[in-house]
C-alpha cells in the first residue's frame, strides 16, 4: 500500500512538472533561459568584459565512470545550447571524462548584453577565463556548428591548452560573402530575429538540418529556442542574436584552418546544407553553398593534422539524430593516438 502511495505521488509530481514546463513554454522563458530544465546543475561564472559585468552559465560534470584524466569542453552552436549536448555529456562522463559545457555570452543561460562587440576571439577568451576558473589547463575541444568556429579560434589562440580539436558539422567552412551571399545589416538581422517562431524554427531545422526527417524528441529543442525568443526579454535576445549572426557572416574561419597546430577531427553529416544567408541568396549562389558532402573533403586537405569522419545521409546534428552511432565514432576518435 505504501508503495502505491509513493507511486501515485511520483506520477502527480511528474504531471505537475510537465504542466509547469508547458506553461513556461507558452509564456516563454526568461532572458537567461529561466524555466527551461537543464540536464545537469547550471553554475555561474561572473567576470568583467568590455566594461561590464557578465556571467556565463555552464555545467561541470564529473566522470560517472573511472576517471581517465582528460577533460572535454563542449561548445554549442548558434541555434543550440549547452543543454542540447545532453546525450554527449552522458556518453563522455560514462567513459571517464570530465565534461565542461559553457553557454557563450549572448546565448541561453548567459548574459545578453545591451552592447557587445562579438568576435570569435572574444568568445574564445571568455571560455579560457572560465577554464582557468574551474582549474582546467588542457582539454579536448568539441565544437558543433558555430561552436566549431569558436573552437578553431580557441585552438589558434591557445594551442598549448588544446589536446585535440573535434569539429562537428561546423559552419564557417566557406566564406559566404565571398561566394556571393548578400549581406544583412545588424538592424536587418534584428528585424528578422524578432519574427522568430516555433513553426519557423521547426520548418527551418526540418528542411536544412534533417533533410525532411523529424522526430518528436526534437520538439524540446524547438521549444527551448522559440521559448527564449518569445519571453519577456525577447527584444534583448533578438538583438544579441543579430549581433552574433553578423559575427558569423563577417568572420569566416576557413582561411585559418591551415594554421592549426593541434590534432583535428572533422566529423560531418554529409547531407547537411547549412549556410548563413542562403535564404536571401540568388538561386545560382544558393546552389553552390552549404554542400557539406564536398566541403568536408575540400577543407580536410587544408588542415595539417586533420582527419575526416563522415556520416553518410546525416544532417547538421548527427549527435542528436543518432546518438548511439555518433558517440561510438566520437569515443573511437578520442581514443586514437595521433602521431
Amino acid at each position: 500500500m505504501r508503495y502505491l502511495i509513493y507511486l501515485f505521488l511520483a506520477v502527480l509530481s511528474l504531471a505537475a512538472s510537465g504542466t509547469a514546463r508547458a506553461e513556461n513554454a507558452a509564456s516563454g522563458y526568461g532572458v537567461e533561459l529561466e524555466g527551461f530544465p537543464y540536464p545537469y546543475a547550471v553554475q555561474r561564472f561572473r567576470f568583467p568584459s568590455q566594461g561590464q559585468d557578465l556571467q556565463m552559465g555552464y555545467m561541470d560534470v564529473q566522470p560517472a565512470g573511472k576517471p581517465n584524466g582528460h577533460t572535454v569542453v563542449l561548445m554549442h552552436g548558434k541555434n543550440f545550447c549547452g543543454a542540447t549536448w545532453e546525450a554527449t555529456i552522458s556518453a563522455l562522463s560514462g567513459a571517464g571524462y570530465r565534461v565542461v559545457v559553457p553557454d557563450q555570452i549572448g546565448f541561453c543561460t548567459s548574459t545578453k548584453p545591451e552592447h557587445y562587440q562579438y568576435s570569435f576571439q572574444q568568445l574564445a577568451a571568455n571560455t579560457m577565463a572560465l577554464l582557468k576558473r574551474v582549474g582546467v589547463s588542457r582539454a579536448i575541444l568539441i565544437g558543433h556548428s558555430t561552436g566549431g568556429m569558436i573552437g578553431t579560434r580557441f585552438a589558434l589562440m591557445y594551442p598549448e591548452a588544446v589536446e585535440k580539436l573535434v569539429m562537428v558539422n561546423p559552419i564557417g567552412l566557406e566564406d559566404w560573402k565571398a561566394l556571393g551571399v548578400p549581406g544583412r545589416t545588424v538592424d536587418q538581422w534584428y528585424e528578422r530575429e524578432l519574427k522568430l517562431s516555433a513553426d519557423g524554427v521547426r520548418q527551418y531545422e526540418k528542411s536544412v538540418y534533417y533533410q525532411g526527417r523529424w522526430k518528436a524528441e526534437y520538439e524540446r529543442w524547438v521549444d527551448m529556442l522559440a521559448g527564449l525568443n518569445r519571453g519577456p526579454g525577447h527584444k534583448l535576445v533578438a538583438w544579441n542574436s543579430a549581433l552574433i549572426y553578423d559575427m558569423i557572416y563577417t568572420q569566416p574561419v576557413v582561411y585559418e584552418f591551415p594554421l592549426l597546430k593541434v590534432p583535428t577531427v572533422l566529423m560531418l553529416g554529409d547531407a547537411d546544407t547549412t549556410a548563413i544567408g542562403s535564404d536571401i541568396a540568388p538561386p545560382e549562389v544558393k546552389a553552390r553553398i552549404g554542400r557539406y558532402k564536398l566541403l568536408g573533403k575540400e577543407v580536410i586537405k587544408t588542415i595539417p593534422h586533420g582527419r575526416l569522419v563522415e556520416f553518410p545521409g546525416f544532417g547538421h546534428a548527427p549527435q542528436i539524430e543518432d546518438p548511439s552511432m555518433f558517440h561510438k565514432a566520437l569515443l573511437a576518435e578520442l581514443g586514437r593516438t595521433d602521431k
